[in-house]
C-alpha cells in the first residue's frame, strides 16, 4: 500500500472516493446491461438475416442455372456485361448508448428490365428473372453488413465496459477500502494512545493534588 495521510480529512475523502466508485461501477454496469439487450437484438437481426441472404444466393444460383439453360451462357454473360454499373451507399455514424454505429443508406438495388442496360429485345424472361434475383441478393448483403458491424461495435464496447467494471469491482474500489480502513486504524489507534496519555496526565495531576503529594 502506498504511504498515506492518516488525517481525518484524508479519511472524509477516501470514503468519498469509495462512493463514487461505486456510483459509477453501477452507472458502467447499467451500461452493460442495456448494451446487452441491443447486443441480442441485433444478434437475432444478423441471423435472420444471414437466412435471409442463403436463401437469396440460392435463389439466385437456380436463376442463374435456368436463365443459362434458357437463353445459353453467352447470352447471359452479355447481358451481365451490359447491366454493369456502380452502386452508390452512403454510410453514416449514428449513437447507440453512447457507442457510435455505421448505418449504411442505401437505394434498392433492384432495377426495372429497360434500366439494367441491356436490350429487352429478344432477351429471354430468364435473364430479367436472374438479374432481379441477384439484385435482391446484394440488397440482403447490405442489410446482413450494416446488422454485422453494429453487432461488432456493441460487442467491443460490452468487453470495454467489462473491463473498467472489472478495474473498479477488483482493483479501484478494494484499494480505496484498504487505504480508508488503514487510516481508520491509524486514527483509532492514536485516539486510544491520546486517551490513555490524558489518562496518565489526570492520575498524576490528581496525586500532586492530594494533601501528602504522593509521587
Amino acid at each position: 500500500m502506498q504511504k498515506v495521510s492518516t488525517t481525518r480529512m484524508e479519511l472524509l475523502a477516501k470514503k468519498a472516493q469509495i462512493a463514487l466508485a461505486r456510483q459509477g461501477r453501477e452507472l458502467l454496469e447499467e451500461k452493460r446491461t442495456a448494451l446487452m439487450r441491443e447486443f441480442l437484438r441485433v444478434a437475432d437481426r444478423v441471423m435472420a438475416g444471414s437466412d435471409a441472404l442463403q436463401q437469396s444466393a440460392a435463389e439466385a444460383r437456380r436463376a442463374l442455372a435456368r436463365a443459362e439453360a434458357v437463353a445459353g451462357r453467352e447470352a447471359v454473360r452479355s447481358a451481365a456485361m451490359a447491366t454493369r454499373g456502380e452502386l452508390a451507399l452512403e454510410v453514416r455514424a449514428a449513437n447507440v448508448m453512447g457507442v457510435r454505429v455505421p448505418v449504411i443508406e442505401q437505394k434498392r438495388v433492384a432495377r426495372s428490365a429497360l434500366g439494367r442496360g441491356y436490350s429487352i429485345t429478344g432477351t429471354s424472361v430468364t435473364i430479367d428473372e436472374a438479374a432481379a434475383a441477384f439484385e435482391a441478393e446484394v440488397d440482403s448483403v447490405i442489410q446482413l453488413a450494416e446488422s454485422e458491424l453494429r453487432l461488432t461495435r456493441l460487442a467491443a464496447e460490452i468487453q470495454r465496459t467489462s473491463r473498467r467494471v472489472n478495474a473498479l469491482e477488483h482493483v479501484l474500489i478494494p484499494r480505496l477500502s484498504a487505504e480508508r480502513n488503514y487510516i481508520q486504524m491509524a486514527l483509532d489507534e492514536r485516539e486510544r494512545a491520546d486517551h490513555f496519555r490524558l489518562k496518565r496526565v489526570k492520575q498524576t495531576l490528581q496525586r500532586k493534588s492530594e494533601p501528602n503529594g504522593r509521587r
